[in-house]
């Protein structure tokens, strides 16, 4: 659900230093993190800041129904820390993502001191999930989810509402198209978790 700042410009306020930004610090970024707290930014790997604009009421509700769905199975199972799309994640990589839901084991939690926990997660979680909503192309949240891959996620879904299609990715696996499936399953990586998607594809 990202954009470059430059391609948005015409449709969602983008301050002016913002247009362009590139070559951002860790700490550039946290301070336009919390100057422009009602903008959704992501860090590239290679410093170019990116940014989410707002999202349509039917991408919120499919979110919604996403992250709703998840903390209900965290609250019960309790292996993990389950966080919703303002959260970001420092990758391997250098690069800082808000994935719209991801998931982290219990033990990367409880190894972050009570400091740590304020700011950025210094790791990629080990699920993620990103729905495409109508500003993205499919290639750049592809993209965006071997990125993930590559800096350490165990299991990852691209949920396409438009085609309603899942596509499952896994260290060392091809990735896997489920056409219009009903449910899909995060076991073994979240014991028992099968998010409902028929509520997701309805309109």
């Amino acid at each position: 659900m990202a954009r470059n700042l430059t391609q948005i410009q015409d449709d969602a306020y983008i301050p002016p230093e913002l247009i362009g930004a590139q070559g951002v610090t860790l700490e550039q970024f946290e301070e336009l993190c919390r100057k422009y707290r009602k903008l959704r930014l992501e860090l590239t790997s290679t410093g170019e800041l990116i940014a989410m604009p707002p999202t349509g009421s039917e991408t919120g509700r499919q979110n919604f129904n996403l992250t709703g769905q998840l903390a209900i199975w965290s609250r019960q199972n309790g292996t993990g820390v389950f966080f919703d799309n303002n959260v970001g994640f420092i990758l391997p990589n250098g690069a800082i993502r808000s994935p719209d839901a991801s998931w982290i084991k219990r033990e990367k939690w409880d190894r972050l001191t009570a400091e740590q926990r304020k700011k950025f997660a210094p790791f990629c979680p080990d699920f993620a999930v990103e729905i495409r909503s109508p500003s993205d192309t499919l290639k750049d949240v592809y993209l965006k989810m071997f990125e993930y891959l590559e800096n350490g996620m165990s299991l990852g879904w691209l949920i396409d509402p438009f085609k309603r299609q899942v596509y499952v990715y896994e260290p060392n696996h091809e990735v896997v198209i489920l056409n219009n499936p009903e449910t899909v399953s995060a076991d073994p990586l979240l014991p028992g978790f099968k998010l409902n998607l028929t509520e997701i594809w309805s309109e």
